[in-house]
């Protein structure tokens, strides 16, 4: 079992460190075969956090359920040609990206 007070540092420390990011800057990695895409549905910072603390039940969880996968050679050209934006974190060795993230609901009154 993961202790919470590390994953909720380590998702601390993600959140400062993930950022939008255009495609063109992030090709090289995915050239080298580093380029890892989540799905929306899930919480780019806390599969950072979850990566980082070594939950692998959670990532095959992902993987399987197709919410986590090396990012295709099918996506890379849609996001060439537009030059896309994704939200992006480095989690060594792996570059996760995400397009499309859901942003929470506002707590705005």
């Amino acid at each position: 079992m993961i202790n919470e007070k590390i994953l909720a540092a380590l998702r601390q420390e993600i959140n400062e460190q993930t950022a939008q990011m255009r495609w063109s800057e992030l090709e090289r990695f995915f050239a080298g075969g580093n380029v890892i895409s989540v799905a929306p549905e899930l919480d780019l910072i806390d599969v950072g956090a979850r990566i980082a603390a070594d939950d692998k039940t959670s990532v095959e969880e992902w993987m399987s359920a197709g919410l986590m996968y090396r990012t295709t050679d099918a996506q890379a050209s849609d996001w060439v040609a537009s030059d896309t934006l994704l939200w992006a974190v480095v989690v060594k060795p792996w570059i996760l990206v995400q397009h499309g993230r859901k942003q929470p609901p506002s707590t705005a009154q």
